[in-house]
């Protein structure tokens, strides 16, 4: 099957690690890539990096055609601050670079300019192919972008059918910003939405393939937390569902604001 991509070609469906540690996180990062993933997201925070690293050399897919990301958390972003902890990340990853390197929330020690130009040393450097943030509002997006000579390339957000983010995704689409989708499953609530499951009910389908194919189908990237291998290819089988525009529209019509990821330190 092959991967769907969208905007600055992340593959549409990746692989979360939130809460997904040690020996599975590693069997669980091989599994996925030698079923077809190419997209592997982990973070600083998660504490699994040497855990996704050795997924990533365990499996026999090159290097070169995985797309990695992780974050780095918001008591590593002054500017002094995010160079060695980049490079503490690539160390536990056993990698080089990644491919992607976000700012895991604009809080902490994050500060626009300062944090934005240690980012871009690491771009210089090729330690980091692309710059990123993640629950960044637009507002705090463009300033990002004020201060970054290298692209914003995407901005991770919580989003699902109950969470859909419209003005943010009108934002990222007229910046050719990429939307990266955490809970995009709605932390397994959309099992629970009739609308959903009518529409899966139609197509033979689970309502969580229903919800992976309306972002995809919306131009979102979607990383869903999967450890098992059951779980794994289920939502990479969401890759050969598409909604007709009738359904489409209906899932548009669900959004109640339903915000699950909700910190204190949270931008809104």
């Amino acid at each position: 099957m092959d991967v769907p991509t969208v905007t600055n070609g992340l593959p549409a469906l990746g692989l979360g690690t939130y809460k997904n540690t040690g020996e599975q996180a590693t069997e669980s990062v091989r599994t996925a890539l030698e079923m077809g993933y190419r997209h592997i997201d982990t973070a600083a925070y998660y504490e699994n990096e040497a855990a996704v690293g050795a997924g990533i050399e365990a499996a026999s897919v090159p290097r070169e055609e995985v797309v990695v990301a992780t974050k780095l958390w918001y008591d590593d972003l002054a500017g002094d601050d995010v160079v060695p902890a980049a490079e503490a990340s690539l160390d536990r990853l056993g990698l080089d670079y990644v491919d992607l390197l976000y700012v895991h929330w604009p809080a902490g020690s994050y500060e626009a300019s300062e944090t934005m130009a240690a980012f871009n040393e690491l771009y210089d450097e090729g330690l980091v192919e692309n710059v990123a943030v993640s629950n960044f509002t637009p507002e705090q997006v463009a300033t990002a972008q004020e201060h970054s000579a290298a692209p914003i390339v995407a901005n991770q957000v919580e989003c699902h059918p109950l969470l859909q983010q419209d003005e943010l995704r009108a934002y990222c689409e007229d910046e050719d910003v990429a939307v990266v989708a955490y809970a995009p499953i709605a932390r397994g609530k959309v099992a629970d939405v009739p609308e959903l499951t009518e529409i899966a009910t139609r197509h033979d389908a689970t309502e969580v393939q229903v919800a992976l194919a309306w972002l995809r189908q919306r131009d979102i990237v979607a990383i869903p937390k999967a450890t098992g291998e059951a779980h794994i290819r289920a939502n990479w089988e969401s890759q050969q569902l598409t909604l007709d525009d009738e359904e489409l529209a209906r899932i548009d019509g669900l959004d109640n604001e339903e915000r699950l990821i909700d910190p204190d330190f949270a931008p809104w």
